[in-house]
């Protein structure tokens, strides 16, 4: 997860902590895990020691190995009111777009949705490998203009347009005019 300066230090300790505990529950060794994700066995031994700094596209690679959202990765314990100020919370970055994914809200217990806020700039699309079966990504645009959905039949949205689409296909979301933001909710089943 690529460092946001405007947020401070990314999450890496709440990051290793949920890697190792995911880890054991399914019950998988390092190496099963990298080698399920496509990632390195050292990148995954310095995510879970708390020393790595992976992007977007390893932790969904990981979650994915591990059949979980990716939220269970970033979310420590929140109090029943919780107010997340624009421009705060746990951000994730995209390796090869100008993308970043805000967890605003994680699945409570028995439910399996996460909300995001994205806010993009044109340049590079944010595509993504398929998430875990039978997710879904519902995106709202709030402002700007977005090219998203899946990677075949991507949609163009504008500020108030709403998209559902699976995401346990290929997807991208490229954003179209500066200062593209939308909200992002990811079903699981």
């Amino acid at each position: 997860m690529a460092r946001d300066d405007s947020t401070g230090a990314a999450p890496q300790a709440v990051i290793a902590a949920s890697l190792r505990r995911e880890r054991t529950r399914a019950g998988l060794s390092l190496t099963e895990v990298a080698s399920r994700a496509g990632v390195a066995k050292s990148t995954l031994s310095q995510l879970e020691s708390g020393t790595g700094n992976p992007s977007l596209e390893t932790l969904w690679a990981l979650c994915v190995a591990l059949d979980m959202p990716l939220s269970r990765l970033l979310d420590p314990p929140r109090p029943s009111v919780q107010v997340i100020r624009a421009g705060d919370g746990p951000v994730v970055v995209a390796e090869h777009a100008n993308y970043r994914a805000t967890l605003l809200a994680a699945s409570p217990p028995n439910a399996r949705r996460d909300i995001f806020r994205i806010t993009a700039e044109p340049g590079h699309a944010r595509k993504s490998d398929p998430h875990i079966p039978g997710s879904v990504e519902h995106v709202l645009m709030a402002t700007g203009r977005a090219l998203t959905g899946l990677t075949d039949a991507p949609v163009e949205l504008g500020p108030g347009d709403y998209l559902a689409y699976p995401s346990d296909l290929p997807h991208v979301f490229e954003a179209l005019e500066p200062g593209t933001t939308a909200t992002l909710i990811v079903e699981y089943t």
